[in-house]
């Protein structure tokens, strides 16, 4: 009995110290390395929303370029990619 305790205790220091080992514990260590990360985290989440609402905006005028049919949103969608062009240029 007391040496299936031991083997329990053993066990559970190992595993302690491999837990100590992983990388969200040794990143949380120092507030300067903590710090670092959550800015690159930050840039890149940033970065992301940018990125994807440029391509959301970029397909949805091709959509609305496309539907001229209808006098509204056809004259909206003629003026927005006037606008977009006089910006390229």
């Amino acid at each position: 009995m007391m040496d299936l305790d031991q083997d329990s205790i053993k066990r559970l220091e190992k595993a302690i110290t491999d837990l100590r080992q992983h990388n969200f514990f040794r990143m949380h260590d120092s507030l300067w390395r903590l710090t670092f990360f959550s800015l690159i985290r930050g840039l890149a989440s940033g970065l992301g929303w940018v990125i994807g609402a440029t391509i959301l905006v970029y397909l949805l005028t091709v959509i609305l370029s496309q539907i001229e049919f209808i006098p509204i949103l056809g004259e909206w969608a003629s003026r927005l990619i006037e606008q977009i062009e006089k910006f390229d240029k």
